[in-house]
């Protein structure tokens, strides 16, 4: 996880506008608005990553419920494309999701159905997914 946050801020690219971390307070307003908990590494990853903008995916935020990337938002939309209610999107690429499961393995969801793509958690998804993009 450390290497893969190290390469993660290592690529970062400027902004005009920079992404916030969100609070433990935004976090748990959006378990609330969910009705779900964010598994333990998503959480984490929304706490010390959601800030980084680099390659040509937008995975989800936390911090500011206006953005078009924001949790309760992308999982509204993907949820009423069909995404199972238990997933919690992680990043929507062409209306198709990469999703966390409650045991905190991302699963890819696209055209209506899951693949069989999988990663261990959102750090390897990070490391395999996000920063080849």
């Amino acid at each position: 996880m450390e290497d893969t946050l190290r390469r993660l801020r290592a690529a970062h690219q400027p902004i005009p506008v920079p992404l916030e971390l969100p609070s433990h307070e935004a976090l748990v307003d959006v378990e609330e608005e969910l009705l779900l908990p964010i598994p333990r590494e998503m959480r984490r990853f929304l706490m010390e990553a959601s800030d980084i903008v680099t390659g040509s995916l937008e995975p989800v935020t936390a911090a500011d419920p206006h953005a078009h990337t924001h949790l309760s938002e992308v999982a509204a939309t993907a949820w009423s494309r069909g995404v199972p209610r238990y997933l919690l999107p992680l990043c929507e690429v062409n209306s198709n999701y990469y999703c966390v499961d409650p045991d905190g393995e991302v699963v890819y969801w696209r055209d209506g159905d899951l693949t069989d793509e999988t990663w261990d958690d959102v750090w390897q998804w990070a490391s395999e997914v996000w920063l080849e993009s």
